[in-house]
């Protein structure tokens, strides 16, 4: 990681650190919905950005972890922390068990069947699968977290909460991206043919970072169910995977810092806009229309390595050859 870019995050983190002591609720509120699209485009870019797999089924590792942590909740008195682990581990279970089947497709073909994914999610939720989901009024009750016997319930506790969360995901997929496992990803993301002819087991690869990103998104639906009390399917529609793509789009896929730009953008700029009503809508439309337009690539890119003169090999010179390439 540069040093620019740990000063960016250094003061990303003061900043963050003291906003809920001059925000009123409801914008520490706004911030915690930021910190949680901001895990959710996180998980998502591990598969889109870094992977290269168009995948728009967000939503459903999303409401499978959520729905993990209600039903451990609500049933089993577990701890809604305890379940956090568990909540993850379920979701890239099932990420697994749907995705092994249709991994090989690429491209818009992935693509169509995980949307159809996400909306099979849904539907089963709506007609209460096993008796568990509570149908389409969801599941009410869901107890609050608490660490050291403290229960969080104001916004400003949940805000340290998540943004805890938050850097600790950014640590680790920063940590990912530079491991062997991240490099793999990269090389399928850029040309799979290519990565296949070094020895690059691109199923499993695939397969492996889409269960990671399930996982992390399912974990995150986890964070959602305790600090709403309360989830239902609507919470986890088509639009909310549409959302989560954008965000990814937006801010530059396979950055990091990108995604988190892009989550609060796509979170905030709506909210400076309310009192307009429904036109605020259309107006965060156009600006969406426009950025793809004028800047495609992303607010923050991902940035190509740079290498020095010195790090290329040298050419060894012929057997033979005079010095300097004499003749």
């Amino acid at each position: 990681m540069s040093r620019r870019l740990l000063v960016g995050y250094a003061s990303a983190a003061v900043v963050l650190g003291i906003a809920p002591l001059f925000l009123d609720p409801y914008w520490v509120d706004v911030l915690n919905s930021v910190g949680l699209y901001a895990l959710l485009a996180l998980s998502l870019n591990l598969i889109l950005g870094d992977a290269g797999l168009f995948n728009m089924g967000q939503a459903a590792f999303y409401a499978v972890g959520a729905y993990t942590a209600a039903i451990l909740s609500t049933q089993l008195h577990v701890p809604i922390l305890w379940a956090l682990p568990v909540s993850g581990l379920v979701a890239a279970l099932f990420a697994a068990l749907v995705a092994r089947p249709v991994i090989h497709l690429r491209g818009d073909y992935l693509l169509i069947v995980t949307i159809g994914l996400g909306e099979i999610v849904r539907i089963a939720l709506v007609n209460d699968v096993f008796g568990l989901t509570g149908g389409a009024n969801g599941i009410f009750g869901i107890a609050r977290p608490s660490i050291l016997d403290h229960k969080i319930r104001r916004p400003q506790e949940f805000f340290y909460l998540i943004w805890a969360f938050v850097a600790l995901t950014v640590f680790l997929f920063h940590r990912l991206e530079q491991s062997r496992f991240g490099r793999a990803l990269n090389y399928l993301r850029e040309d799979p043919v290519a990565a296949e002819g070094s020895g690059v087991n691109t199923a499993r690869y695939k397969l492996l970072a889409f269960a990671l990103g399930a996982g992390w998104a399912g974990m995150t639906g986890s964070l959602y169910a305790a600090k709403m009390t309360i989830i239902s399917p609507e919470s986890f529609s088509f639009w909310e995977s549409v959302v989560v793509f954008l965000m990814v789009i937006l801010g530059g896929s396979g950055s990091i810092p990108g995604v988190l730009l892009g989550a609060a953008l796509v979170v905030m700029v709506p909210e400076f806009f309310r009192g307009l009503a429904s036109a605020r809508m259309l107006f965060f439309g156009l600006v969406m229309m426009v950025m793809m337009v004028v800047r495609p690539q992303g607010l923050l890119p991902l940035r190509a390595p740079r290498f020095k003169r010195s790090d290329l090999p040298r050419a060894e010179p012929a057997p033979g050859a005079a010095p300097g390439g004499a003749k």
